[in-house]
Parts: structure tokens; C-alpha cells; sequence
């Protein structure tokens, strides 16, 4: 059928694989979102199941939008009544269907992380808990790491007091949102699972409904989600799992790339196929991908390959310092531009954002317009959260943290006194602080009630067209007035301007599904839009521009040339890889990342002096370089050494002794070679401190960086 033409070999029998467990191994390039979006398709059109049977879950809202729009393109379905989408919002959707059975308000609203980090200072507030002992963002990431491995408070192992706290602060917040009818983006889930679990009945029945259920990314699950999935792939149903284990690159999220192994063993998996043949980049890109890859030991083993060509050499450049770098750079993008290049197609990619600061200073003074991938997105951006903010309250008054938000803001004259007495009063009556207001007395009482009764004004119009609303309460809240009178205002009021659009287009795509009440639907699914959309990315308009970004940031894009910078080591690898579980490979994987975003050129450099954090590094070569064959590589050499008195190259192969206006009284310089009696071999990299104070930064090389106290630690210079 037409459904099939242009498939190779391996993504045709992916596609057409009878009903049964799978696991697809789809390397960087290989055509899997068609594979996937192909493979739903197929099913359909041959009747194996209805569009109603199918669950798809991606990772991103926007891969799951470019997965209906190309099953659109295909086949003369409705997608609307899928089950397609990502893990919070499948969640969600669940949550919404039976919040009764998943004990929730029929209007629960989701905290984003930003809201979900400010509940949670307000607990601390509220309990009178050290905020420095007990940093906010550092109790917010133990909450969300405990609900990632499925665990309540009560099962959370607490080993010391400290420990036992955060599990008590833990369960204070889980309380707070339960009165409060909140929920955060890991409770979704969690709630979610946990409701699955218990309840037979509804479980059997998304089991018996779901008859294929379907995972991109795969390796990017964590332990609760693979669970989740577990949950709802019945007896009859088969799980298609689509993944590169090669590609798990975020396990500081949870992410655990031991569950393509678990998938394989626990579901019997006799399919594993391998897409290797790579639509992207030219051959010499892949082979250096291959190369560096191979020396991860724990990997389920692929190799990509293309018809494209060899192509160009992969570029290398040492430069003497970050400026050097920076400079060579610029100049290099000139040149490309010159030939032709668009800006926009060529990316500077480094594993730290403390990085981009001299890559920008260079860009900059060089007149050439850029833009930093991943910077503030449009409803995590403060003017918009507080446009929400109000809306929440319309939809659900007892939102705290909503509450807390805006009160006084724009500023009505209710200080931090009054706020303090309505949460003492709230917390007495065990309500909510827009509850609690009527029993606050004197002047801060008075403000706060006109604080309620902009919010009542505002609940009148909430019958109207969401866009109407949006529109009425961005002005009855005062906000627009507020950007008005601030001289930076403009772009804020641009992207209020922006919301009232976005609501307009909301209902264009997702249609006017009319009223509860005398609340709008709308405006409830509008809100749920804004947290799940919240940190996902909203391409700029605007010129041609460079794009500038972090190796994470990259995953998923692509460009015809790829600037990877700082590849050195203690950078890239970074150095708290060398002393955590997986880390180096992990690091690897990294740089296998980066490598493959590149279709036709990638230049690699490094430098030998760094300014990082107010600190001169001197650098080793990253090992990842060394990983590249030499066939593969052209060496660049500056055309000017712009010195620091630095010698053109510091290797473990080749040290340096030249650096006698470095060296400390002990007798060590940086460049000697020493032998340590555990660690082996290294380079001294830096010194510090002098006498019995002295101590040595020693890079050696797989071991890693150690800093050493001259005065006891063992050293022969070779």
C-alpha cells in the first residue's frame, strides 16, 4: 500500500511487525517519528484496530502535535479522540475523566515548576522551617525525585534526622496541595498510577480498550513511568517501544536507560530491530559517532551508517585560550556566511551554560545576531504566570499559590503583615487564605476584601469567549496599566497581547467545548494547556540568526554545521562525571548527542586556558578528541598564536616543562608529569597556596582531577 512506499528494509518490518512486543532501536537520523507515526497508520488502515485503541505517548506536546498532524496527512481520521500525547498530559487527561475515583476537585489545577517551587517557600513559611537548612529548590527536587520512583512519604527510608524532615516536609506538601485541589507535574503521574493500581475495574478497562500501546523515546523514561505503561499494556496488548539507549542523556531527571533492558527481559521481547541507516548526516559524522560510542560497555550495540557520502573531515581547532577560541570561531562563521551558510543552520553548541558568555561578547562585537536557545519561555515569563495567575483564581478561588502570587500585585497596599495574619487566619480555620479573609480585621482586612471583590468582578464575565476573558481580566487586574507606566514595559505588554492571542488560537485548535455553570470549560483546559505547554520551547521570530545552545538543549534538532566547543577535559567530560555511577558514559552519550546534529560540517575545539567561574583553567584535550580516528580529522592550526605564554600543545603524551613563571617552591610546575602511587600517571594542570599549604591540580586522565597537598602526597616526577 501507499502507506509503505519509501520504507528500507528495517523500518518496514518495524511497521509491519505482527501484534507483539517490540523494541526499536532507532539510531540519530533514521526516520523514527515515520516509523512510528507509519506503524499506527498501518494498523489502522489494515484493521487491526480502531483510531479509539491506540495509545502514543511522546515526550514533548510538540511531537505529539507533529504525530497527529502527519496521521491527518495519511489517513482520513479524526484525531481528536486518540490517545496521543505526552506522559503529563495522557495523565492528565486520565485525572480529569475520573477525578472523583482519583479523589481530586473536578477543577484541580496543575502547578507548574516555578508555581510548584513557590508553594513550596510558603509551606516553609508557614511552619517556620529554616529555608537556609532546608533550601526550597533542594526539598522541591527530593519531593519530585521520590514521586518519580512512585513512593509516598510514608514509604520514603529515612536514615538521619535530616532525612526524616524532608520526608515530614514532604507530607506537609502533599497535604497543602490536597486542600488547596493542586496538583504538581509529578503528582499527575503518580496519582495517576496509583489510581490504575487500586482500582481494578478501570484498569481492566483501558487494558481491554488499549490494544496497542506505543512509546517514543523510550530511553527517556524514568522507573514510574515505565511502570504506568506496565499498568495499561494488558495480556492482549502489545507494547512498541521506540528508543536509543545510545541517546539517554538525562538521568539527572530521572531518566533511566536500564529500562530498555528491563522491557526486553520482562516482556519476552523476540523483535529487536535496528534502525542504523541514517538520513541526516554524511558518513564521516557518523563513523566519528561510532567510533566515540563504542567505548561505552553498557549498550544494546548499533552502527550508523549512510548512502550520503563520506562528506567533509571533521575540523579540529586548538586555540590558546577561550578568547582565542571564541575569535576563531566568529571567523569561521564569516566564512561560511560568505559561501552561502544561513545563520540559522549553523549551531555553537558547549556542555556549560557559563560557556556562552564569551562565545556572546565575540558574536556581539562582531555584529552578528544570535539567539540563545532556551531562554525564558512564553508562559513561564512573569507578566504572563500573572495574567494566569488571576484566571486561576477565577477557576478555582482556594488556589494559594495563585493567591499569593497576585494579591499585591500591582501593588494595592496589602503588605506582607496583612498576608502573614490571613495565612495565620487561614491555617486556624483550616481553609484557604481567599476563604479566610473575611475574618481579618483593620485596614489590611479592607484591602484584602477589595482584593476579593476584583476577583468576584472578574468571576462575572467568566461566561464569556475565552479570549474575551483573557482579554477583561489582563485589564481589570491592573496589569496592563502596571506595564504601561514601566519605561521596559513594551515587550511585557506585547506578550500579554500575546496570551489574549493565544486564547484565540487555543479555541481555533482545540474547539469550543462550552460551559460548566457559569464557568467557562474552556478556560479550565486553557489553564491545563498553559502548565503542560509551560518549558516547552516557542521558536523566536525574527532575523537570521546563529543559535547558541547547551549539548542538552540540542537533543532532537539539527543543523548543516555544528561548532562544538570546550571539549576538554574536566569540561567535556565533565569532571563530577568521573565520580558518578554512569556518569562518564553518560557524558559519552553526551558527546554522541552532539555529534550527530550535524548533517554536513562540525568543527571541534578546544582550548588550552579557560576562564571559568573568575579562574584560569588549564585544560587537557578532552578524551572524547582522542576517540576520533585520525582519518576522520583535519587539524586546524591558528593562523596567529595569541599567547599567554602558553606552549602550543599540553598533552599527557607530551608534558611540558616550560612553566617556570607557574611553577611553586615546592618544585613542581604546571605541565611536569608526576606518577602517583593510586592514581598513576598525570599532568599538573595548577598550583596553588605555598609551603605546607602548597597543593597541585593533577589531571589524571581516566581517574580524573584531584587536588593534592604537596606537603604529604607521594609524587615522582618522570
Amino acid at each position: 500500500m501507499n502507506l509503505l512506499n519509501g520504507l528500507n528494509p528495517e523500518q518496514l518490518a518495524a511497521v509491519t511487525l505482527p501484534r507483539q512486543h517490540a523494541l526499536i532501536l532507532a539510531g540519530a537520523g533514521s526516520g523514527k517519528t515515520r516509523v512510528l507515526t507509519t506503524r499506527i497508520a498501518w494498523l489502522i488502515a489494515t484493521n487491526q484496530m480502531t483510531p479509539q485503541q491506540v495509545l502514543a505517548v511522546t515526550f514533548t506536546n510538540k511531537a505529539a502535535k507533529e504525530m497527529m498532524a502527519r496521521l491527518t496527512a495519511m489517513l482520513p481520521i479524526n484525531v481528536r479522540g486518540m490517545w496521543i500525547g505526552t506522559f503529563h498530559g495522557l495523565c492528565n487527561r486520565l485525572l480529569r475523566t475520573h477525578y472523583r475515583d482519583a479523589g481530586l476537585p473536578q477543577l484541580f489545577q496543575i502547578l507548574d515548576s516555578s508555581d510548584q517551587l513557590s508553594a513550596i517557600k510558603r509551606l516553609l513559611k508557614s511552619l517556620n522551617v529554616d529555608d537556609e537548612k532546608y533550601p526550597p529548590r533542594e526539598l522541591q527536587h527530593f519531593i519530585n525525585g521520590q514521586k518519580e520512583q512512585g513512593l509516598r512519604p510514608s514509604a520514603v527510608e529515612a536514615w538521619d534526622g535530616y532525612t526524616k524532615k524532608r520526608v515530614e516536609l514532604y507530607e506537609a506538601y502533599d497535604a497543602q496541595c490536597n486542600k488547596e485541589g493542586v496538583v504538581d507535574f509529578s503528582e499527575l503521574l503518580l496519582r495517576s498510577y496509583e489510581l490504575l493500581s487500586r482500582n481494578e475495574a478501570l484498569r481492566r478497562h483501558y487494558q481491554e480498550r488499549f490494544r496497542y500501546v506505543l512509546v517514543d523515546e523510550f530511553q527517556d523514561t524514568n522507573v514510574l513511568q515505565y511502570k504506568w505503561l506496565k499498568l495499561l499494556t494488558g495480556e492482549e496488548a502489545a507494547m512498541f517501544a521506540v528508543g536509543d539507549d545510545d541517546q539517554s542523556i538525562y538521568a539527572f531527571r530521572g531518566a533511566d536507560v536500564g529500562n530498555m533492558r528491563d522491557f526486553e527481559r520482562e516482556f519476552k521481547v523476540a523483535n529487536v530491530i535496528r534502525l542504523e541507516q541514517n538520513y541526516r548526516s554524511h558518513g564521516n559524522i557518523l563513523d566519528a559517532a561510532n567510533a566515540i560510542i563504542k567505548n561505552n560497555d553498557n549498550r544494546l550495540g548499533k552502527n550508523l551508517w549512510t548512502d550520503a557520502g563520506a562528506g567533509e573531515p571533521i575540523r579540529i581547532f586548538e586555540a590558546n585560550s577561550d578568547l582565542d577560541e571564541a575569535r576563531w570561531i566568529v571567523e569561521e562563521i564569516k566564512a561560511l556566511a560568505r559561501d552561502g551558510h544561513a545563520r540559522a543552520e549553523i549551531a555553537l553548541l558547549y556542555r556549560s551554560n557559563a560557556q556562552s558568555r564569551v562565545l556572546e561578547h565575540a558574536l556581539f562585537s562582531a555584529g552578528l545576531p544570535y539567539r540563545v536557545y532556551g531562554g525564558l519561555r512564553f508562559f513561564e515569563r512573569q507578566e504572563i504566570k500573572h495574567a494566569l495567575a488571576y484566571l486561576r483564581l477565577i477557576a478555582n478561588p482556594d488556589d494559594d499559590t495563585s493567591f499569593a502570587r497576585v494579591v499585591n500585585f500591582p501593588t494595592r497596599g496589602i503588605g506582607a503583615r496583612s498576608v502573614e495574619q490571613l495565612q495565620d487566619a487561614a491555617r486556624a480555620a483550616a481553609s484557604s487564605m481567599f476563604a479566610a479573609i473575611r475574618s481579618v480585621a483593620g485596614a489590611g482586612g479592607t484591602k484584602l476584601a477589595g482584593f476579593a471583590a476584583l476577583i468576584g468582578k472578574m468571576k462575572e464575565v467568566a461566561h464569556l469567549p475565552l479570549p474575551e476573558l483573557v482579554e477583561h481580566v489582563v485589564d481589570l487586574s491592573g496589569l496592563r496599566e502596571h506595564y504601561k507606566a514601566d519605561k521596559e514595559g513594551q515587550d511585557r505588554l506585547a506578550n500579554l497581547d500575546e496570551l489574549i492571542n493565544a486564547a484565540t488560537s487555543f479555541i481555533a485548535e482545540e474547539g469550543v467545548v462550552g460551559a460548566e455553570g457559569e464557568l467557562s470549560a474552556d478556560l479550565i483546559a486553557f489553564l491545563a494547556h498553559a502548565a503542560l505547554e509551560a518549558g516547552e520551547h516557542q521558536a523566536g521570530e525574527g532575523d537570521d540568526a546563529l543559535q547558541l545552545m547547551t549539548t542538552h538543549s540540542a537533543k532532537g534538532l539539527e543543523f548543516n554545521v555544528v561548532f562544538l566547543s570546550g571539549l576538554e577535559e574536566g569540561l567535556f567530560p565533565h569532571e563530577n562525571s568521573l565520580v558518578e555511577r554512569d556518569g562518564l558514559e553518560e557524558e559519552r552519550r553526551l558527546m554522541y548527542v552532539a555529534v550527530t546534529r550535524a548533517r554536513q560540517r562540525l568543527y571541534v575545539s578546544h582550548a588550552q586556558t579557560r576562564m571559568l567561574h573568575g579562574q584560569t583553567r588549564y585544560n587537557l584535550p578532552s578524551r572524547f578528541i582522542a576517540e576520533i580516528p585520525a582519518g576522520l580529522v583535519k587539524r586546524l592550526t591558528p593562523k596567529v598564536a595569541k599567547s599567554f605564554g602558553v606552549p602550543p600543545r599540553l598533552t599527557l603524551e607530551q608534558p611540558r616543562a616550560a612553566y617556570a613563571s607557574r611553577s611553586s617552591d615546592s618544585g613542581y610546575c604546571i605541565g611536569q608529569t608526576v606518577r602517583h602511587a593510586k592514581f598513576g600517571e598525570g599532568v599538573v594542570i595548577n598550583l596553588d597556596g605555598s609551603g605546607s599549604d602548597a597543593r597541585a591540580q593533577i589531571n589524571f586522565g581516566a581517574v580524573g582531577m584531584k587536588w593534592l597537598a604537596l606537603s604529604i602526597a607521594k609524587l615522582e616526577t618522570v
